[in-house]
Parts: structure tokens; sequence; C-alpha cells
């Protein structure tokens, strides 16, 4: 089986958005299903920061986060464990996202960046806000 052919194929098609960082923090990669999740183009999207998709009160968190990871190696979202947070649409409006993260090492074992998967759980969301509210108005 050829394993490059199946990582295009993912890469390429994934209704997830799949993103890529370097050490900064910069997108290198940017998925279709980034295109379709956060409404940037590629091009608009490749050599920007990760503050295009993170809202502005978040960032000081994340940006702390991803320091951490950058010299430890070590993140408690790359081993499986999915984390839940709010993100920005081209068009202004927050959207949730569920993701994880793999670090990207060199042959050193340096890392040199992080390669996340992320997916839209904003209709999700927003239908269990719908239920608690429903039910807590039954009360």
């Amino acid at each position: 089986m050829d394993t490059s052919a199946i990582a295009a194929a993912l890469l390429d098609s994934s209704a997830d958005a799949i993103i890529a960082t370097d050490r900064n923090g910069t997108i290198t990669f940017w998925s279709p299903g980034a295109v379709r999740i956060f409404g940037h183009s590629t091009s608009e999207a490749i050599g920007q920061s990760l503050d295009l998709i993170i809202p502005e009160n978040q960032r000081a968190r994340h940006w702390a986060g991803y320091r951490e990871v950058m010299l430890t190696g070590q993140s408690r979202y790359s081993g499986g464990d999915v984390l839940a947070v709010p993100a920005l649409h081209r068009d202004g409006r927050r959207i949730s996202l569920e993701f994880t993260i793999v670090p990207l090492t060199d042959v050193a074992g340096r890392i040199t960046g992080l390669v996340s998967v992320l997916r839209d759980v904003t209709a999700r969301f927003e239908e269990i806000r719908q239920l608690r509210h429903k039910a807590a108005a039954k009360v």
C-alpha cells in the first residue's frame, strides 16, 4: 500500500481542517478543509500567523501553550486528547472547534512545528446550548 498516496488523499479531501505551522506559529500548510471551515483561501492563509483564526481574547493563552510545546515537545493534546476552543471565521463570526495536534520534528528530533487536525463542531455546540436552555426553562 502506498502510504504517500493515502496521505495525499487525506490532506486533499478531508472534511476536517488540517493546518501545519512552523516554530513561530506561521501557517505553512492549509488544507481544503481549512478553506471550508475558516473561509480563508490557501493563498490568504499561508505565511500568516495563527492569529488569523484565534479570537483576540484567546491569543495570550494560546501562545503560552504553543511556546511550551515548542520548548518541551509535550502537549496533552498530542496524545489523542481533544481540545475544544473557539475560533474565527473569515467573516468574523465565532465557530467552535475540536482539535488535536501532532509535533513535527527534524532528523535530530527537534520540534520544527505542529500539524493540527480541526473539526467544526459549531452546530453540535449550539444544539447542546439550546437543549440546556430549554431544560433550564422547565425547572
